[in-house]
């Protein structure tokens, strides 16, 4: 054997031993990356999760996708609300969005996170019983069915709010929502339904309004939490509790028209286990469903930060997941 092929194999052989190494240094990385493969959902971060720091300036909302990230989250869910202080420096909404779009979309690129959904929040009620300002919140929220087109998500959460007349709301509710379905599937985008107070959290009723609806791009996005139907005072939000729907049945009656998930928390444990709640429960209810899309982490607690929370929830959701059947 020459000299000069020698010293070839020689370095061949080092080089390859270096890699073995190199692989063996980081088991936990590996092993991290396993667990999430092996679920039967993709985890997103929802941006609400994070909502303070946004609102304090601590985090630029167009920092999102990097934030998710650094995370180790897959995909991310917007939340419309959050980039209203942005919104404000344009002259109309129009506007804005034609300049924060471009840039939400090459920094998601960039840190190579999927746009999951926009939630859109303050744009008119959809099931108002004046069908002058049903149609203008509809009209309203199309920007938004546009806006996710634009990011390659898959659909804009929408509220569902109207009057306390149950069969009144139902029909307003069928005309609003259907509407703006009806413009959701010329863009190819899913308009779905969260619990989110009042009759959006009685899931019966709520499933009821969306099999009437009947469309393919129309469903819900059950949340974990959120089932309170009424509140002191006749408040939406804020005030305590005075009436809430079954959780579990609640989730497991909106799961077949589920087009997302949202992993709500708010409290844990010294186990790492939510305090109000059984994911391991849930997740069964999710699993048994069929459903196999993105399942988003959303920490709405006060007792930890919003990172700690957000990092809890993420292993709260894989370990429960892995636990099941």
């Amino acid at each position: 054997m020459t000299t000069k092929l020698y010293t070839v194999l020689l370095f061949l052989f080092i080089l390859a031993g270096c890699k073995n190494e190199k692989k063996a240094e980081n088991p936990t990385d590996l092993t991290s990356q396993t667990a999430q493969t092996d679920l039967f959902f993709d985890i997103s971060l929802a941006q609400w999760s994070l909502h303070k720091a946004f609102q304090t300036g601590e985090i630029s909302p167009m920092d999102f996708a990097k934030k998710a990230n650094e995370m180790g989250f897959e995909g991310i869910e917007y939340v419309s609300q959050l980039y209203n202080a942005e919104m404000e420096k344009y002259e109309n909404a129009q506007v804005a969005l034609d300049s924060i779009l471009p840039k939400l979309k090459a920094s998601s690129e960039q840190y190579g996170v999927q746009n999951v959904l926009i939630m859109v929040d303050g744009e008119g009620n959809l099931a108002s019983e004046d069908e002058t300002e049903r149609n203008t919140a509809v009209e309203s929220h199309k920007k938004w069915v546009d806006a996710a087109a634009y990011l390659g998500c898959h659909a804009i959460r929408v509220n569902l709010i109207g009057p306390k007349d149950k069969e009144l709301f139902k029909q307003s509710a069928v005309d609003g929502l259907g509407k703006l379905a009806d413009y959701g599937a010329s863009k190819n985008i899913e308009v779905i339904v969260e619990n989110h107070g009042g009759y959006s959290s009685d899931a019966a009723f709520l499933m009821e309004i969306i099999n009437t609806i009947n469309k393919p791009n129309c469903g819900t996005l059950p949340d974990f939490g959120n089932f309170c139907m009424e509140r002191e005072n006749g408040e939406m939000w804020g005030a305590p509790c005075v009436k809430e729907y079954p959780r579990y049945q609640g989730i497991e009656e909106l799961m077949p028209k589920a087009l997302a998930v949202s992993a709500k928390s708010y409290d844990f444990n010294e186990e790492g286990e939510e305090t109000s709640m059984d994911y391991s429960k849930i997740l069964q209810i999710v699993k048994d469903a069929g459903y196999t899309g993105f399942i988003g982490v959303e920490y709405e607690g006060e007792d930890f930060s919003e990172e700690e929370g957000i990092k809890r929830t993420k292993e709260l959701l894989i370990k429960s997941a892995q636990e099941l059947n």
